[in-house]
C-alpha cells in the first residue's frame, strides 16, 4: 500500500479538485450573474476553460482502451440511471412537465453521454491521418449546423472532442520538462493576462458568454459564419492556454483535498441534483449582489463540494458505475 501510495500522481488529483469545485460555482453562481459583476466575471473565467481542463484530464486518463461492456457499464449505465434520477426530481417532488428523452441528456449528464462516444470512437479516429486537425475542424463546422443543441450531444461533444484527443497524447514527462522556473514565470503571467481579458469582455456584453459553452451553433448566438468560426478558435486557444497554464502551476504533492480529485463523479452527478431543485423550488441562487451574499455562495459551494466528496456517494455511485452486465456465454450447451 505505502509503494501505491508514493506512486499517486497527486497533481491530477490537485488539478481535478480544482475543476470540479470549479464546476460546482460556474452552476451555483450562474442566475446571479445579471446582478453581480463580480461573479459575472467569476462565471466567464470559470466557462472559459474548466471544460476543455476537465475534458482534457479524461483523455489523459483514458490512454488504455476498455472494451464495450466496460464502457457501458462504467458511462452508459450511470448515464441513464440519473436521467431517471432527473426525471423523478422534476416531475415527483418539483412537480414541473418534463420527459423522460435519454437522447437528450439533462443538465450536467451531457459530459457522461460525450465520454462514452469519445472512448468508443477513439481508437478508431486515431486511425485517421492529421485526425487532431479533423478534429478541430469538425468542432469548429459543427457550429454552422442546425442540429439541436441537446441531441444526443453532439455539438458539445464535436466542440470538445480536440481536448479529449489532445489528453490521451499527452505524457507526464511533458509536463514535468514544463515546469520550471521560467515556464511557471510565463504561466503566471499568462493566466493574469486572460483573467484582465476575459473580465473586460464579460464587463462590456457585446460578446456571449455561450461561446463558451459549446452546445450552441453560431445562429443561435447570433453570429454569422466567419464571426461564430473566429470566437470558437479564439474560446480553443483559451481554453488551451488555462489548461496548460495551471497545469504548470497545480502543486504535486498531496494536501487534505487531493482526496477529492479522486471523487469527482459523485460530485458531478450530485451537485447537479441539488442546485436544480434547489434552483427551482426556491429561487436561493438569485439576486445575489451584497458581498455577504457573494461570499455566502462561494463558501456553500466549497462545502457542497466537500459534502459530495464523502464516502456514502462515492460508494453509490460506484456501485452503479459497476452494475452487473451478463457475461456472453460462449459454452456450448
Amino acid at each position: 500500500m505505502a509503494e501505491q501510495n508514493k506512486s499517486r500522481d497527486y497533481l491530477f488529483d490537485n488539478y481535478k479538485t480544482l475543476l470540479i469545485f470549479l464546476v460546482v460555482v460556474g452552476h451555483f453562481t450562474g442566475p446571479s450573474t445579471k446582478c453581480n459583476d463580480f461573479l459575472l466575471v467569476i462565471k466567464w473565467i470559470i466557462v472559459s476553460f474548466h471544460m476543455p481542463a476537465f475534458v482534457f484530464v479524461s483523455g489523459y486518463f483514458s490512454k488504455k482502451e476498455l472494451p464495450l461492456r466496460t464502457i457501458v457499464q462504467r458511462l452508459l449505465i450511470p448515464y441513464l440511471v440519473y436521467e431517471i434520477f432527473y426525471f423523478l426530481l422534476y416531475t415527483v417532488i418539483l412537480h414541473q412537465k418534463t420527459s423522460l428523452l435519454f437522447l437528450e441528456p439533462k443538465f450536467t449528464l451531457w459530459y457522461l453521454l460525450a465520454l462514452c462516444f469519445w472512448r468508443i470512437l477513439t481508437p478508431y479516429v486515431k486511425k485517421i491521418p492529421y485526425y487532431m486537425v479533423w478534429s478541430v475542424l469538425a468542432g469548429l463546422m459543427i457550429g454552422c449546423t442546425g442540429i439541436k443543441d441537446g441531441f444526443l450531444t453532439i455539438p458539445r461533444a464535436l466542440v470538445f472532442y480536440p481536448f479529449y484527443l489532445a489528453g490521451t497524447r499527452f505524457q507526464k514527462e511533458t509536463l514535468q520538462k514544463l515546469r520550471t522556473g521560467r515556464t511557471k514565470f510565463l504561466a503566471f503571467g499568462c493566466i493574469l493576462a486572460l483573467v484582465v481579458f476575459l473580465g473586460f469582455l464579460a464587463l462590456q456584453s457585446k460578446v456571449p458568454m455561450q461561446i463558451f459553452y459549446g452546445r450552441y451553433n453560431y445562429h443561435t448566438m447570433k453570429q454569422g459564419m466567419w464571426e461564430g468560426l473566429f470566437c470558437r478558435i479564439i474560446s480553443y486557444l483559451i481554453g488551451s492556454l488555462w489548461t496548460f497554464a495551471l497545469m504548470i502551476l497545480i502543486p504535486e504533492n498531496q494536501n487534505i483535498f487531493s482526496y477529492i480529485g479522486t471523487r469527482t463523479m459523485a460530485i458531478y452527478l450530485f451537485h447537479g441534483l441539488i442546485y436544480t431543485y434547489l434552483n427551482q423550488s426556491t429561487g436561493i441562487f438569485k439576486n445575489l449582489n451584497t458581498p455577504l451574499e457573494t461570499f455566502g455562495i462561494l463558501a456553500g459551494c466549497i462545502a457542497v463540494t466537500i459534502l459530495f466528496s464523502f464516502q456514502p456517494f462515492t460508494t453509490f455511485t460506484n456501485k452503479i458505475c459497476n452494475f452487473y452486465l451478463p457475461q456472453k456465454n460462449n459454452g456450448t450447451a
